[in-house]
């Protein structure tokens, strides 16, 4: 058999791996498919062969190597599966072995995060990752890579370079940077080794006794990431439990997340589907009494598995939810791993909130592009439309659109201003001009002397501005500056502590921890007299003989 007709007859039997999981998934709902619906899918399986064959046999050029990957990678499985539902999702063995890396948490390399800058230019690194091969050995953010083992990266993309870097454990690499102020490449030997990607990228004492967790996403290590970072803290006075653009991931992180702040018992939440049984999870562990105020702060961006938590801290008082509406996934995948290192994310269960809230927003008739990324369009119009539900205090909550926050809190909106130093990425190109030829410490702050600077080298690279301008953002500038040039001295996180000392939403978020507490006494008070209440009903009840 040519290399053509095997790799033809692998993309439909691939295609038919996926119908057969999809089939047999509906046959596993009660009762079987009718005898005609089985004809109809033969019949549409038929069709689909005999198309895909007229086109690999006569369209106008060759079908073969990549083309024939992109007609059903990105073609006839993606189009069968957007008609179900916009979650429903197809890996190719490049996207699955990505996910399966984001999955685990770690990989092997030599820990840097690169972009290609716009237009295929230079690859620069964005950061590397502390504790690294790359970041004990002085790579620093904005460093070019401009060769590896001595082979020139000109036309390189940055997926082209990572695959170079990432490697077995203890292989050498010999990466050449270029860096602002140095005349000639800066050539590092590195060795790969295991690569941590933490969930939680910052963790610190915001404020005295007030611990403040920011959490990327919800992978393999997550749950114990913010166990551990609750529990350093010590003795919590509260805590701001940062949920924003946290796109989700596995169900049972946010599970065992939830086990760790809600009473052993309580529902954290609740599956539903039609090929498996429901499923309810509860608390199985519990927080053993420990609790202090807890603000969690969402975005638009807040989605699955982080909605999960949301709702679950939500219904049962347990936090004051703030910021903006969230996404609105209540769908749950569950992977099945095909042929060809492949996979396929099927939709097999709806989630439900402990109050019963499903938070899925409607995606019927919207476009993948508007329910995507103009989710604000697709909400129900007001709360007339939504579901009403309660929480264990009697708060009135609301589903089918993501989790409505308790205090609503603003996004932080760029002027035109800002956005052009965003889009330039000049506060990341700024830091090693600025350090080309200095160091600073940990007391360093943006004064009229770096300002000045700051300003000479927008005027170098032609970016107009005016003092309006600077002092209008004033604070936003500064923090900019030093996050960048903190960032580049010693390490990410402490350019993120920077970041989170300013944000304006972190710092609003701040002030609602006494409505968090009083919110955790009304809840206590309310299930101690439903308690009571109970008790006293069940006294003088006649014994029965």
């Amino acid at each position: 058999m040519t290399p053509r007709a095997r790799r033809a007859l692998f993309t439909v039997v691939l295609f038919f791996a996926v119908c057969a999981v999809l089939g047999s998934l509906l046959q596993r709902r009660v009762g079987a498919q009718s005898s005609e619906d089985e004809s109809q899918l033969r019949d549409s399986l038929k069709s689909f062969t005999n198309v895909y064959a007229l086109v690999e046999q006569n369209y106008a050029e060759p079908i073969q190597g990549d083309k024939a990957d992109t007609a059903i990678y990105d073609g006839a499985i993606p189009g069968m599966l957007r008609v179900l539902d916009p979650h429903s999702n197809f890996y190719d063995p490049k996207a699955y072995a990505k996910m399966r890396e984001e999955q685990h948490g770690r990989y092997y390399g030599v820990g840097m995060t690169i972009q290609q800058q716009f237009g295929g230019g230079k690859v620069y690194v964005v950061f590397p990752m502390e504790g690294g091969p790359a970041f004990k050995a002085g790579i620093h953010p904005a460093d070019v890579i401009s060769a590896i083992d001595g082979k020139t990266t000109d036309g390189m993309t940055s997926d082209q370079v990572a695959k170079i870097l990432k490697g077995p454990k203890g292989t050498a690499v010999q990466v050449s940077m270029t860096r602002e102020g140095q005349a000639k490449p800066l050539v590092f030997p590195l060795v790969r080794d295991e690569i941590p990607n933490p969930s939680v990228d910052l963790k610190y004492e915001i404020r005295p006794g007030i611990g403040y967790v920011h959490l990327k996403q919800f992978q393999e290590t997550t749950a114990q990431e913010v166990i551990e970072a609750v529990d350093g803290f010590g003795d919590l006075k509260g805590l701001v439990f940062d949920l924003r653009d946290n796109p989700g991931g596995l169900l049972s992180q946010a599970v065992e997340v939830c086990d760790h702040l809600l009473t052993k018992g309580q529902t954290i939440v609740s599956q539903r589907g039609r090929a498996y049984p429901d499923q309810n999870y509860v608390a199985q562990r519990g927080n053993n009494g420990k609790t202090f105020p807890i603000v969690v702060l969402v975005s638009r961006g807040t989605a699955s598995a982080a909605e999960i938590v949301s709702g679950a801290l939500q219904d049962h008082d347990r936090a004051l939810i703030v910021g903006q509406t969230t996404f609105g996934k209540g769908l749950v995948q569950t992977v099945y791993n095909l042929s060809e290192n492949t996979g396929l994310a099927l939709t097999t269960y709806h989630y439900y909130t402990p109050s019963g809230r499903l938070i899925q927003r409607n995606y019927e008739g919207v476009s993948l592009y508007d329910y995507y990324y103009n989710h604000a369009g697709a909400l129900p119009p007001n709360k007339t439309n939504q579901e009403v539900k309660l929480t264990d205090s009697g708060r009135t909550v609301y589903g089918g659109g993501g989790i409505t926050p308790d205090e609503k809190i603003d996004p932080v909106k760029a002027n035109h201003f800002q956005e052009t130093l965003l889009y330039k990425d000049v506060f990341f190109h700024f830091a090693p001009v600025y350090l080309a030829n200095r160091t600073v410490d940990k007391n360093f702050q943006v004064d009229e002397a770096v300002l000045a600077e700051f300003k000479q080298y927008l005027a170098g690279q032609n970016i107009p501005y005016t003092q309006a301008d600077l002092d209008g953002v004033s604070d936003w500038l500064k923090a900019s500056i030093k996050d960048k040039i903190e960032a580049t001295q010693f390490g990410e996180s402490i350019g993120l502590r920077v970041r989170a000392d300013w944000d304006p939403e972190i710092q609003k978020a701040l002030s609602f921890l006494p409505e968090a507490q009083a919110l955790e006494d009304t809840v206590h008070k309310v299930l101690t007299q439903k308690a009571q209440a109970r008790n006293e009903g069940g006294q003088g009840v006649p014994a029965q003989p």
